[in-house]
């Protein structure tokens, strides 16, 4: 069981004793924080918005990606998008339309595939999974596969570069919250998988971003069976329960659904808002200590944000206050419904963050000014 030591934190002046609850009359709260969510945090309470600036100058600003505008993916994940990536995390968009003529296999890490739109098939070493919209599927590095189309799918790809994907620890909320791993569907050996097509068969590999093309006489998804603990994954949006406190706010982290090496993956589903009367019931006002913040919009009513819509993607990066608009902040206290209505998929790096210029094509260069 993990323990912590009994600490005083120091108060000074105007403040609440509560984080997130019971603010000073006519304030707003920023909350400073190291590691994230995870370590030492101070409070500060401000008689105005912490995100009331009047300009931005220079390259640090917070950015919004608008990814529909993206056009003429090609057949294959290795003609996806970049959007931004570091030495542990690159991620891509990829309009997939036509059923894949060929097998790939990313040896550089992990790969998490997150299904905006569309549906379609699954074939790997493993099996067989029908997949869907808001489906996250995490293929262990070096899994040869490739997609069946049914629907055309939009896909955010998440690579874990030269690492794994793993699952949080839940702490004191034990092993079957927010999602049991049984929720957890492996691919299969059924009729379909084994009904498959046979001849020769490409396998497009990527090592170190650099492809390389292995040819088979038949098609080397051929297993009879397989066992072990090393296997992909899927499950959807729908099946993840939220953590949620009706006294008080809970950070982003408290929606972690994947962990990797030096950035973590959430899932931002629909959750009551809070009822206590003191308790803020939007997000916080935080600086971005340490931590860069991407969030991918999948669907619904984004309430923190205007003009947002599913398939952009905002960026902040370390080293200013973020918090909600200002329409959102007229319901701080008190929401005009009972639950939110949006489903997101947000990845927190502990690396800066370099943007592609693919990304820098479809910007909405007016974001920085939306706050005002």
């Amino acid at each position: 069981m993990s323990k912590k030591w009994i600490s005083t934190p120091r108060i000074e002046g105007k403040s609440s004793r509560q984080a997130h609850c019971d603010l000073p009359e006519g304030t707003y709260e920023r909350e400073l924080g190291k590691e994230g969510f995870f370590g030492p945090a101070a409070h500060m309470y401000h008689p105005r918005p912490p995100t009331a600036w009047s300009s931005f100058e220079g390259p640090l600003r917070p950015r919004a990606f608008d990814t529909n505008q993206h056009a003429e993916f090609g057949p294959s994940p290795w003609d996806a998008k970049d959007l931004v990536s570091n030495a542990k995390v690159r991620v891509r968009t990829w309009r997939v339309e036509n059923s894949m003529d060929h097998l790939v296999r990313n040896a550089d890490g992990d790969e998490l595939l997150f299904v905006h739109n569309g549906s379609g098939h699954l074939f790997c070493d493993y099996g067989h999974l029908a997949i869907e919209a808001g489906d996250y599927v995490m293929l262990p590095r070096s899994t040869m596969w490739r997609l069946e189309v049914t629907q055309s799918m939009d896909i955010l790809l998440i690579e874990a570069t030269n690492s794994s994907y793993m699952l949080p620890d839940k702490g004191l909320l034990g092993p079957h919250a927010i999602f049991d791993t049984a929720m957890l569907d492996a691919p299969q050996i059924d009729p379909m998988f084994k009904r498959q097509q046979q001849g020769e068969w490409r396998v497009v590999v990527k090592r170190l971003n650099v492809l390389s093309t292995i040819t088979y006489a038949y098609n080397p998804l051929d297993a009879v069976g397989w066992h072990g603990d090393l296997f992909p994954v899927r499950i959807n949006v729908k099946d993840i329960r939220p953590i949620m406190s009706h006294r008080y706010h809970v950070p982003p982290s408290a929606h972690t659904t994947f962990v990797a090496d030096r950035f973590v993956v959430c899932t931002f589903v629909p959750r009551l808002f809070e009822t206590d009367p003191g308790a803020i019931k939007i997000p916080f006002f935080h600086n971005n200590d340490d931590f860069d913040e991407l969030i991918f919009y999948h669907r619904g009513d984004f309430f923190s944000r205007d003009n947002i819509k599913p398939g952009m993607v905002t960026l902040h990066p370390c080293g200013f206050t973020h918090g909600p608009h200002p329409k959102a902040l007229g319901r701080m206290l008190e929401q005009t419904k009972a639950a939110t209505d949006e489903y997101a998929v947000m990845i927190d790096t502990r690396d800066a963050l370099e943007v592609s210029e693919e990304a820098n094509g479809i910007e909405w260069r007016g974001y920085v000014d939306s706050w005002k």
